[in-house]
């Protein structure tokens, strides 16, 4: 990111709002700003090919779950925040990976600017990718401020997307589903 370049539009902002951005409470606005979006868009150009590498020999193939991973991320259509949880169900084939590299994934993509939808994808093929696993599924719900704040203002309406990709079997899917939910 260019912060100088990020403080000059947030200043342009606020002139174009008709603030006094040289009044005590707006002074430093702009460099808050920037600071904020370098954060919450940290995740930008990274992978989670370095989390979901450590991974541990094990026999079986019984599904692994980590639910209720908490995110928030930024809606690329009206820079606006949206967050929720998110399930990640995976089939090992002969390895698995310390449960904290699964949020650590989900952080690498939530933060960037991001639809739900490309979200939840981007988690599943990452883990396809750098896991190997021999099936995958994600499950997000979540909140989006420019539903509930703006717009339409429906608060605690949630969003739901899921992604399954290689062999997920349809019956062990229904009993994934009922235990994230």
């Amino acid at each position: 990111m260019d912060r100088a370049k990020a403080i000059k539009a947030i200043e342009d902002l606020l002139d174009a709002l008709g603030e006094d951005r040289t009044r005590e409470g707006l002074k430093e606005t702009p460099r808050r700003v920037a600071d904020m979006f370098a954060e919450l868009l940290s995740g930008e150009g990274a992978t989670a090919e370095e989390e979901l590498s450590k991974t541990f020999s094990v026999s079986g193939g019984d599904i692994v779950i980590e639910k209720d991973i908490s995110f928030s991320s930024t809606c690329e259509h009206h820079l606006m925040p949206f967050f929720g949880r998110i399930a990640i169900a995976y089939i090992p084939d002969k390895k698995v990976v310390g449960l904290s590299k699964l949020a650590r994934c989900v952080e690498v993509y939530s933060k960037r600017l991001q639809l739900q939808e490309q979200l939840t994808r981007q988690i599943a093929q990452a883990v396809m990718d750098y896991l190997a696993p021999k099936g995958v599924f994600v499950w997000c719900e979540a909140e989006h401020t420019c539903m509930t704040c703006r717009g339409v203002k429906k608060p605690g309406s949630k969003t739901i997307s899921y992604v399954t990709m290689g062999n997920f079997p349809e019956n062990r899917l229904q009993e994934v589903l009922a235990l994230v939910k």
